[in-house]
């Protein structure tokens, strides 16, 4: 990809950092590919050196890019990415079109994450915990019928997970359910805009609470997984 397909960019290093890592995160350019040089980046979008540099720094330190003296800088393996870093959690938070790759790797990950947390839930979620699954259930009920709604409806869907992973009272579960959330926003956006109805996903998450509710361990975590199957059908990983 050439500089020339991104938007203009307007602010500071922060600002071109965000937009050049969201390209990133986008698959516009490839792990092994070659980074554009700081001179081309400086004169495209009209910006010193020094913010090109600095915004550089931070798409190294989140490990998208590899700068290596006399090879020039280059795309690393999305395998060597910070995704749990809080800055590139900041640079996802309202992008739906990650690369592919990403998609399946980030899943792969709920896939294996997702049941164990509902199991937690289940045993730890108190009273308070069971009114925001019941709020964030309640609310993905009422917009699923609208596709005009699809929006509204994947903001309820996120926080019904989030409310799972609060559910757990684990400290570090809650804090990667709060790091993944941009992620789990971009998977259910994406997903959704693939489906026709949402009934079968609504019935998925209801299992989920009711086991939660229940306080069935072994149904929570089975109930999560499968919402997760039927997200990786409406994802396109699996044939239906």
């Amino acid at each position: 990809m050439t500089l020339d397909a991104l938007p203009p960019h307007q602010g500071g290093a922060e600002h071109l950092a965000r937009l050049l890592a969201q390209a990133l995160l986008a698959g516009h350019w490839q792990p092994g590919d070659t980074f554009p040089r700081e001179l081309d980046i400086s004169r495209h979008f009209a910006v010193s050196r020094n913010q090109v540099r600095n915004a550089l720094t931070s798409l190294t330190a989140a490990g998208l890019l590899e700068r290596t003296a006399g090879r020039g800088t280059l795309v690393r393996e999305i395998g060597d990415w910070h995704l749990l870093d809080p800055l590139m959690s900041e640079w996802m938070t309202g992008l739906v079109n990650l690369d592919p790759q990403l998609v399946r790797e980030i899943y792969a990950f709920r896939y294996s994450a997702e049941p164990v947390v509902a199991g937690l839930a289940a045993l730890a979620a108190q009273a308070e915990d069971i009114d925001q699954l019941e709020n964030a259930f309640a609310g993905m009920q009422s917009t699923a019928g609208s596709v005009d709604s699809r929006a509204e409806h994947a903001e309820y869907d996120v926080a019904f997970h989030d409310a799972a992973y609060r559910a757990s009272h684990n400290l570090v579960w809650r804090q990667m359910g709060h790091l993944l959330r941009p992620s789990i926003m971009a998977l259910v956006h994406r997903s959704q805009h693939r489906t026709d109805t949402l009934d079968d996903s609504l019935a998925r998450h209801r299992q989920v609470l009711e086991a939660i509710r229940n306080r069935d361990v072994n149904a929570a975590e089975n109930a999560a997984r499968e919402v997760l199957r039927r997200t990786a059908t409406d994802l396109g990983i699996v044939s239906q």
